[in-house]
């Protein structure tokens, strides 16, 4: 995309206002979250304002119509990722809440003493934790796949760990730090041949490239809105049909039954079974504007131009002999590096950064043995996203400099 066309694109971010704002925010930690466009803040404030009310409960108007635009959010998430049918769209908090969703009503239940668990050294704790309790619960074995030369997924190693024992691979499709990103297609092939269950954390995947659930053929993906420009606090996780209507309820309550008698109780079928209470109804709504947002630009323009700035950040950092990067040099990466600015705490460098209104990610990203395998105790990240431009990234390395002098390395 043009530097116009981005430029036009920025103005639907009121966040990127600088005369709304008062200053000009050059925001580089959309790995942790994503600023809205106008059109995603409306569509939530619309619904709040003249949609409000419970949906699949009262026979009125507005229970209706908000029944309608909840059913509707699940048939745009459909369509976005190409799975089968809505029922396979499971409405969550977010990437966490899926993950354990996933843990609860499928792990629990089907693992069982001597069975493998494959993740790798790079995994969000959301994507760790979860399967260090269900190895001790079950007396499955958790086994873990290192990275390569590049920071990249040892597929080698992966090939190798694979087993008659692997019931379920669990691997994020881009890291959060180190960038890198995996075949999900091929992944899931290796896996299903020899019996497993793939499970994909897409939180730092479905902001930035097409996901086809189909195509892949993955069994269980998660991913949160709030990090492609949907609102905090609604996020999806998608099965498919048969794991989900052989999975058990992971919450119990209102809305996720069939018939309740005085001692026992039978389950709605999926998506139902699993969305039990009052659902984040205008969050789906909003996720939804945030999708036909992502579809307006295109789904490959946005690819495209985050690839393009990763690129150029990278190359551009690696030109200052004072900056250590962690991330992965393969131009196919999430749009993000990590780095440290040597002789330097990470926090220190985000707090001088911030002088200049510069907003960048530090420590260790919720992942911890990574780090640990990288031997830092925290990384500076930037990440970037569809409003972000090349002008930014000039600002910031100009500004990595800075902090040397100001933290006194050099004049």
């Amino acid at each position: 995309m043009n530097k116009e066309q981005i430029l036009e694109i920025r103005k639907e971010f009121p966040y990127l206002d600088e005369d709304k704002m008062g200053r000009k925010i050059v925001y580089f930690d959309n790995g942790a979250t994503s600023q809205k466009p106008k059109c995603v803040i409306d569509a939530l404030s619309n619904y709040y304002s003249y949609e409000n009310a419970n949906p699949h409960r009262g026979a009125h108007y507005l229970g209706m119509l908000a029944t309608e635009r909840y059913e509707s959010a699940r048939e745009t998430v459909k369509s976005f990722i190409n799975a089968k049918q809505p029922e396979e769209i499971v409405f969550v908090r977010n990437t966490t809440e899926a993950l354990n969703l996933i843990a609860y009503s499928y792990a629990l239940e089907y693992l069982n003493e001597g069975d493998e668990i494959l993740i790798s050294i790079y995994e969000h704790h959301s994507n760790l934790v979860t399967w260090q309790y269900v190895a001790q619960k079950t007396g499955a074995i958790l086994k873990y796949v290192y990275l390569d030369d590049n920071h990249e997924l040892d597929m080698e190693a992966f090939k190798s760990s694979l087993s008659e024992k692997t019931k379920l691979v669990s691997l994020a499709g881009a890291s959060n730090t180190v960038g890198a990103v995996i075949d999900v297609k091929e992944i899931t092939r290796l896996a299903h041949e020899v019996g497993a269950v793939v499970s994909i954390d897409a939180a730092q995947l479905s902001p930035h490239v097409r996901v086809d659930v189909q195509d892949w053929d993955v069994d269980f993906i998660s991913f949160s809105g709030h990090k492609m420009y949907a609102p905090m606090g609604i996020g999806v996780m998608y099965g498919k049909y048969e794991l989900l209507d052989k999975m058990v309820p992971y919450m119990y309550g209102g809305d996720m039954i069939e018939y309740v008698y005085e001692q026992n109780t039978t389950f709605a079928k999926p998506a139902a079974k699993f969305e039990a209470g009052t659902q984040n109804v205008g969050g789906a709504i909003a996720l939804a504007a945030a999708i036909d947002f992502m579809e307006r630009v295109g789904v490959e323009n946005i690819h495209e131009h985050e690839l393009a700035l990763t690129d150029y950040a990278y190359k551009k950092m690696s030109e200052l002999e004072f900056v250590e990067i962690y991330s992965t040099p393969s131009y196919n990466r999430s749009p993000l590096v990590s780095f440290n600015i040597k002789g330097v705490h990470s926090h220190d460098v985000s707090t001088v950064l911030d002088t200049y209104d510069i907003a960048i990610r530090t420590g260790h990203h919720c992942a911890m043995p990574l780090h640990g395998y990288l031997k830092q105790n925290s990384t500076c990240r930037v990440s970037f996203a569809i409003y972000n431009t090349f002008e930014e990234i000039d600002f910031f390395i100009d500004k990595l400099k800075e902090v040397r002098k100001v933290m006194g390395y050099g004049s």
